[in-house]
């Protein structure tokens, strides 16, 4: 039997989560407002390694054997290819990690192709998308809209939780996380879509109202697919969370699931609605 949670652990708990979200979010915004773009890649770069190593752990309770070496070399790298040399350079670093990766595959008659493409994916899924954030941050008006982006990923979360919590009757995916409800979605997009207006009412980015709120649309829907994929992959693995570095959080995958998606799906609407690289802001 399961004892009832006593206030004060609760309230302990809440203490230690907002903590950990404050220096999160400290981090991210001085690096965001007062770095250059190698000072985002070089957080990035941590941020995203850090994840993809939960991943492959989360992988070999299924009892995988990816090549960790090769995908966390490649995902540490991918941000500062994306912040040199752009897209073109972080494509040429996902070139190399499938040649290498095949190579490896050809070469040892023990490696499973599951083990290559767990490989592959998973620098794929965490690298390749987290680092849209720097080529973000190399667009047009790129410092405000990256702020606008980080700031829309917590808005979302927090809206989401406070409308699921209060309000959650509906259940988006009970068979992937029975906690998550359309009304937590709802509250959700709310918030972005209140982060990314308010953009376009303060600031002159250039970008239409009408382009702000597809882009707004678009990371709602990204954040979505991103926490219900992590939440798979942690269901799959039969684990709570992707770890215990972050206290109150769990791991990094468990902190930035949304922001890895949201990162990759608002650079390529960005660029649909003709945002191009370019200018100091």
């Amino acid at each position: 039997m399961r004892l009832p949670q006593t206030p004060e652990r609760g309230f302990s708990a809440i203490l230690v989560r907002s903590a950990t979200s404050l220096v999160i979010g400290v981090v991210f915004l001085s690096t965001i407002i007062y770095g250059d773009t190698l000072g985002l890649a070089i957080l990035v770069a941590v941020v995203a390694t850090m994840a993809a190593s939960e991943f492959y752990a989360l992988s070999r309770i299924e009892r995988r054997l990816p090549n960790e070496l090769f995908g966390l070399t490649a995902v540490a790298i991918m941000p500062f290819a994306a912040a040199s040399y752009g897209s073109f350079g972080l494509m040429a670093v996902v070139a190399g990690l499938v040649v290498a990766s095949l190579l490896w595959s050809l070469f040892f008659r023990q490696v499973r192709t599951v083990d290559t493409a767990i490989t592959v994916f998973g620098a794929v899924y965490i690298g390749f998308t987290l680092s849209h954030l720097v080529l973000i941050r190399e667009l047009r008006s790129g410092l405000v809209l990256t702020l606008a982006l980080v700031m829309s990923v917590w808005a979302n979360d927090i809206f989401a939780y406070l409308v699921g919590s209060s309000l959650g009757k509906h259940k988006l995916a009970p068979r992937i996380s029975p906690k998550k409800s359309w009304e937590g979605v709802a509250g959700g997009t709310a918030g972005t879509i209140a982060v990314w207006v308010i953009l376009a009412i303060t600031t002159s980015t250039g970008i239409s109202l009408r382009d702000l709120v597809l882009v707004s649309l678009i990371a709602s829907v990204a954040a979505v697919i991103g926490d219900l994929a992590e939440s798979r992959i942690k269901r799959d693995a039969g684990a709570k969370d992707s770890g215990v570095t972050l206290p109150g959080h769990g791991g990094f995958l468990d902190r930035f699931d949304s922001l890895i998606i949201i990162s990759m799906a608002t650079f390529y609407t960005l660029a649909l609605v003709g945002v191009t690289a370019g200018g100091t802001l």
